[in-house]
């Protein structure tokens, strides 16, 4: 089988052993003879993938199924920036938002539909290179949402900024199962899977169940998380590939040792581009400056001599490297080595990052 380094932002890059895992479901699952994408969801082939798929995602977070519940909806991350405040916030409530990059100035103008807004901390002067670190809370705030990992810009939050106790709200869409976070710290997290956790088609939310029953009631069913919770998100037809995929993910996770050792070996993949970039100034510019803001998963960065960007992503191709166009809006670079990339991968880019210094 041949397999390039793809470096793509998502859909990303999946373990080969679940690909092949998963392959064999596309054809039949259970011995049923039916393939995955065939069974009914209300029949028990499917409902045991459901359920254990649940109890893996709590599991893997560090989570119990008596404080907090796991759904798997549709829509992606970017449904979830209107139906977070749909179910959370009123017209006379007030949520604080943290700005710090594409996703999440269009989360704030979602939430902004249905109750206000303050944006308690923003680094947008700074074109979002850098990570705020001072915050204008609101007292009494209904929550505070913060996007943990920035996939367009490259930075990442580490420790989470202190809430006083207001309910903290997380897109963790693209490092979620990469740092080994004290996830408690959530009253809700939710990520689209194709990043770090499955293909595309299903969105994970993770709630406290003191805070999910905290919801309003009048809204339609498709669009509350409770209709959902209490139907054990088979409310109605799940994306049931996904679904299934992202429970094998999550057992090659624990397979792997869990959050802790992906997270060092995160780090480490990080660490051998980093380093690369750092050590050739004249030629290389990172987007984030400052070390404790770079994300493990972005790497992004430019080239000082722009005329030559051509040159680099042909020779990067030429060596079996793709998807390091950066973003359209921000234009430059992008190295995406979520978990399932391979170090070998970021040692070809580190290497290539070095030729590229003393190529004409």
């Amino acid at each position: 089988m041949h397999r390039i380094y793809n470096f793509s932002a998502g859909p990303a890059v999946l373990p080969v052993q679940v690909l092949q895992e998963a392959s064999k479901g596309v054809l039949e699952i259970n011995n049923s003879g039916m393939s995955i994408l065939e069974v009914s969801h209300r029949g028990k082939d499917y409902e045991e993938i459901h359920h254990e798929t649940t109890e893996r995602l709590l599991r893997v977070l560090g989570l119990s199924a008596e404080t907090h519940t796991a759904l798997f909806l549709g829509g992606g991350a970017s449904m979830q920036f209107a139906m977070l405040p749909m179910n959370f916030l009123s017209k006379e409530q007030t949520a604080d938002y943290i700005n710090t990059g594409e996703w999440s100035s269009k989360a704030i103008k979602d939430a902004k539909r249905f109750g206000n807004v303050n944006v308690a901390g923003s680094s947008e002067d700074s074109l979002f290179s850098v990570l705020p670190t001072q915050f204008n809370f609101t007292t009494g705030a209904r929550y505070v949402h913060i996007t943990t990992n920035n996939t367009i810009e490259g930075t990442e939050f580490f420790p989470m900024p202190y809430t006083a106790g207001v309910p903290l709200v997380a897109d963790c869409s693209s490092d979620i199962f990469a740092v080994n976070r004290d996830h408690h710290q959530f009253d809700l997290m939710y990520a689209g899977a194709q990043k770090n956790a499955g293909p595309a088609g299903v969105t994970m939310v993770i709630a406290r169940k003191v805070f999910l029953e905290t919801a309003t009631e009048d809204l339609p069913p498709m669009l509350s998380y409770k209709t959902h919770a209490k139907a054990d998100s088979l409310y109605n037809t799940p994306p049931a590939f996904s679904i299934y995929v992202v429970g094998l993910v999550l057992k090659w996770i624990e397979e792997q040792g869990g959050l802790g050792k992906l997270e060092a070996r995160n780090r480490h993949k990080a660490a051998l581009i980093y380093d690369a970039l750092d050590s050739y100034p004249d030629v290389y510019e990172p987007a984030v400056k400052n070390i404790a803001h770079r994300s493990l998963m972005n790497i992004t960065f430019r080239l000082r001599d722009k005329g030559r960007e051509k040159q680099f992503l042909e020779g990067a191709e030429a060596k079996n490297m793709q998807g390091l166009k950066g973003h359209r809006s921000v234009g430059g670079f992008r190295a995406s080595v979520y978990n399932a990339f391979p170090e070998d991968g970021c040692e070809a880019l580190a290497e290539y990052l070095k030729s590229f210094v003393h190529t004409a």
